[in-house]
């Protein structure tokens, strides 16, 4: 199994933590990985990507040109995440943010009300735990194994009080997709 994604959105949206996060997951389930982030300087409100590579074998190249699944957080990262990702493969969609789809009728399109379901936890920042959630599922990339103890990892000490919203947050994103 080797799954290559990419995730689009906003600086402040937590793409990157969610790439980094998506990582610890798989290393933690004895996956080999890569990841590379991008965002703009000015960090928040600028765009951020990262992609990333979970594989059952070694990666040969870090890059993805052509993911097998994308995530679109924002109305902007549409016309990218639609332009690279192959056919057949999956877009999950933002549908807080995002009202309009993909043109392309030759990939699989999942919506999930990401910033909605964080509002419904009483926090919009684990808006991008919900999508973690919502892709483990449709991919079948990650099992979330071990998911409190990666987030003690990947979270410093004082933050550790938000780790069961996070956990929450990642649930309901299981729950609030179907596998297509």
């Amino acid at each position: 199994m080797t799954e290559k994604s990419f995730f689009a959105g906003l600086g402040g949206q937590g793409i990157i933590s969610l790439g980094q996060i998506w990582v610890y997951c798989a290393m933690q389930e004895g996956r080999e990985v890569t990841c590379f982030p991008s965002y703009g300087a000015e960090k928040r409100g600028g765009m951020a990507h990262i992609s990333v590579i979970v594989s059952d074998e070694e990666i040969a190249s870090p890059l993805v040109r052509v993911p097998d699944s994308v995530l679109v957080m924002n109305p902007g990262s549409l016309p990218l995440c639609e332009g690279m990702l192959k056919p057949g493969g999956l877009m999950l969609i933002n549908s807080s943010l995002v009202g309009e789809g993909p043109r392309r009728e030759d990939i699989r399109v999942a919506r999930i009300q990401a910033q909605h379901a964080a509002e419904q936890l009483g926090n919009i920042r684990v808006a991008n735990m919900v999508v973690l959630g919502a892709l483990a599922k449709l991919t079948g990339a990650l099992g979330l194994t071990n998911l409190e103890a990666i987030l003690k990892k990947f979270f410093p000490p004082d933050k550790h009080g938000f780790i069961p919203l996070n956990r929450a947050a990642v649930q309901m994103g299981y729950e609030a997709v179907e596998c297509i």
